[in-house]
């Protein structure tokens, strides 16, 4: 097994677990390679498993594809912090294929996902499937896929998350059709957990939000701290569209743990500032992927001073958050300022990238027809001759050979559930300024 952060290395700690079958190592590396399940026969999201002997050929000679593919990203919501770096990594993407000029030309239409109290997802997956997609690039909310998984995958389209890391898509019956670049809350809980208790406390409080993200990192990050040696005090739920939090905070605070963690979306913006009022230290918070964003000026100054917080992904090289910065500025997205939040971008990224290398491989962009493809160009199957960029990829495929791609994200490596074997989570702190730098 080995770390991938591409151009740079990431830091693993001596910890090592094993959680639900998969090996952990360290606290902002979470390497996988090697450790996901290879057993023979059907896996969970009804497709074979198979051996990196069962690859499928590849024809070689010249493409000419066009390869639609339609987005169910946060324009607005909850995680609407999320849209714009994950928008920004389609467009980017979409871009530098089209720019390479190798007979797959992508074309990108953008929906809004909301979030399930809003439901622009209700109107966007039924314009999208009308539209002829070949795969959708989304949901970024766990709950919002599980609304619309089966309406996509029916139609024969691919669902490709780049965010979703609720455990439970890992065994859906998806006929092979819905994959994530992002990895399993079982990997995100593994860190935080272990975080918290590294840091020295051995109590901890919980507000969590009650749907499928929150209570899947809930769980897991509940039984890695309690694994080792602490103990949850107080674990309080909210729901989707409440506003008011203070019952719940009032409970988490009036058993005085040594921690505190927060697994919530734009809820933070109240959440937090009353955990602050009611004299709770507040770099004994935690936060997560779902709210770990740069809070600046939109926050009291000083009111998460210290607080850390978790999200899958790789550090970016500059080059990489420049070019996504200047595309999100761009027409295409016609951002007003360069992106200050890189969370999923480059999941987003490479879930394009992977796409259209697997339509180039199938000689195809037929969803059904793509999918068969996309273990394989990840590296997953096949024995593929590695590459990161999608013109040196889809060249390799040209010539009739396999590829191994590994991108911005990591080295991937799909199992036979559609789930990343590769991953990162990076560990964040905030500063009085209510911005957050990655320290692990």
């Amino acid at each position: 097994m080995s770390v991938f952060a591409r151009g740079k290395a990431s830091r693993s700690l001596t910890r090592k677990a094993t959680l639900g079958g998969l090996a952990v190592l360290g606290v902002s590396a979470l390497i996988l390679s090697g450790c996901a399940s290879t057993d023979e026969g059907t896996g969970g999201n009804g497709a074979e498993s198979p051996s990196a002997s069962d690859a499928l050929d590849i024809a070689s000679g010249e493409r000419d594809l066009t390869l639609k593919i339609g987005t169910l990203l946060p324009q607005t919501g909850g995680l609407a912090f999320l849209g714009p770096p994950e928008e920004a990594g389609v467009a980017l993407a979409a871009k530098e294929i089209n720019e390479a000029g190798l007979g797959i030309q992508v074309e990108v239409v953008y929906g809004d996902s909301g979030d399930p109290d809003n439901k622009a997802y209700a109107t966007t997956v039924p314009n999208l499937l009308g539209q002829n997609v070949s795969a959708i690039i989304g949901a970024a909310a766990s709950g919002v896929s599980k609304l619309v998984i089966d309406q996509i995958t029916a139609a024969g389209v691919v669902q490709f998350s780049p965010a979703n890391t609720s455990p439970d898509f890992t065994s859906w019956d998806d006929n092979n059709l819905y994959w994530r670049t992002a990895p399993s809350d079982l990997l995100q809980g593994e860190v935080l957990g272990n975080l918290i208790a590294d840091d020295g406390a051995s109590t901890l409080g919980m507000i969590v939000l009650n749907d499928a993200y929150g209570t899947g990192l809930q769980k897991v990050t509940k039984e890695t701290f309690e694994a080792a040696g602490g103990t949850v005090v107080a674990e309080e739920m909210f729901n989707t569209g409440d506003t008011n939090f203070s019952a719940q905070v009032s409970a988490v605070v009036a058993e005085d743990p040594d921690a505190i963690a927060l697994i919530t979306f734009d809820e933070i913006y109240t959440i937090a500032p009353e955990l602050a009022n009611a004299g709770f230290d507040m770099s004994k918070v935690y936060l997560v992927d779902g709210n770990l964003k740069q809070f600046g000026d939109d926050l009291p100054a000083g009111t998460i001073t210290g607080a850390k917080g978790t999200t899958p992904g790789p550090v970016l090289e500059d080059d990489f958050e420049q070019r996504l910065s200047d595309v999100y500025q761009s027409p295409v997205l016609g951002g007003t300022e360069p992106l200050s939040d890189f969370s999923y971008a480059a999941e987003s990224y490479d879930a394009v990238i992977l796409l259209a290398l697997a339509a180039y491989a199938a000689n195809s962009v037929e969803g059904t027809d793509i999918a068969k493809y996309l273990r394989q160009v990840s590296g997953g199957t096949g024995d593929g001759e590695k590459a990161t960029d999608f013109k040196s990829a889809a060249t390799i495929l040209a010539d009739g050979a396999q590829v191994d791609y590994d991108g911005y994200s990591g080295g991937v490596k799909f199992d036979e559930h559609g789930d990343p074997t590769e991953a990162t989570i990076g560990i964040f702190q905030y500063g009085e300024d209510n911005l957050h730098k990655r320290i692990n």
